[in-house]
């Protein structure tokens, strides 16, 4: 970030399945920013924001890497529109998944409320995945603005980006029965983690979204079922292996401790 002030920016692709896909390759791309947050760490102090898409945008631009480059400097250039902030279009994807817990990550995105109405309408732009894949990224200059004025806007090449509050996608989920246990050795030390989650009507994995941080574990279910929980012990997330048991209609995860 180099305006309003000069600092370290993560930003936090993420897919959720409740915000709906483009109707086609020129329809809208919906999506969520989430409010900016301010994190120290020692010495460090940097700023995270979430964005949000369907998870078949991601999953497509991350198929090709010249969509994957658009995508990214259209979430950046959206930001900016958005929040006022000035960025170097200069990025580096990190190894690590994402900055910060999942569940402040959920808790940001899911507390932008019906006050973002306004910003709603002037956010009423939107670019395609078609236009994403012809367009180029070598000269910023070209990439295409995502903040028009509105009486400006006309017909189709007017839409660019499309915001959706979180009260557009929020359903009721319950909570899963549970069982969480750290398994030892011989000499009692830790070795791992064992979840098992009971998801009574669900019959397949593919319904089953689930996400691990080092310290905390969400699982969402074909908008039925939502578990978060901060994990007693760090894990290591690379070993952790996860398996349905459909008869049972449940799920096991197996964390390794770091």
């Amino acid at each position: 970030m180099l305006k309003p002030k000069e600092k370290m920016l993560f930003i936090n692709l993420c897919q959720w399945k409740r915000i709906p896909a483009p109707k086609s390759l020129t329809h809208p791309v919906p999506l969520i920013v989430g409010r900016p947050e301010d994190i120290s760490e020692t010495s460090d102090t940097y700023t995270v924001i979430d964005v949000a898409y369907n998870p078949d945008i991601l999953q497509t631009a991350e198929k090709d890497q010249v969509k994957k480059d658009q995508l990214v400097k259209m979430t950046m250039k959206c930001i900016e529109e958005q929040l006022q902030f000035t960025l170097s279009h200069t990025y580096h994807i990190t190894k690590f998944r994402i900055k910060g817990s999942i569940q402040r990550t959920k808790q940001n995105l899911m507390g932008i409320q019906a006050e973002c109405t306004d910003l709603k309408e002037r956010m009423r732009k939107e670019h395609s995945l078609g236009q994403i894949s012809s367009s180029t990224v070598s000269n910023p200059d070209q990439f295409p603005q995502l903040l028009l004025p509105k009486d400006q806007v006309s017909g189709k090449a007017g839409r660019l980006i499309e915001e959706i509050s979180s009260t557009e996608i929020q359903v009721e989920m319950k909570t899963p029965v549970y069982e969480l246990k750290i398994v030892k050795d011989q000499n009692e030390k830790p070795l791992k983690i064992e979840l098992k989650v009971e998801l009574p009507g669900i019959n397949s994995v593919s319904l089953c979204d689930l996400s691990v941080s080092e310290d905390d574990l969400l699982i969402e279910v074909s908008e039925k079922y939502r578990l978060h929980l901060n994990l007693p012990e760090s894990v290591n997330i690379e070993m952790t292996t996860a398996k349905f048991i459909k008869e049972k209609s449940t799920l096991m995860i197996m964390m390794p401790l770091v």
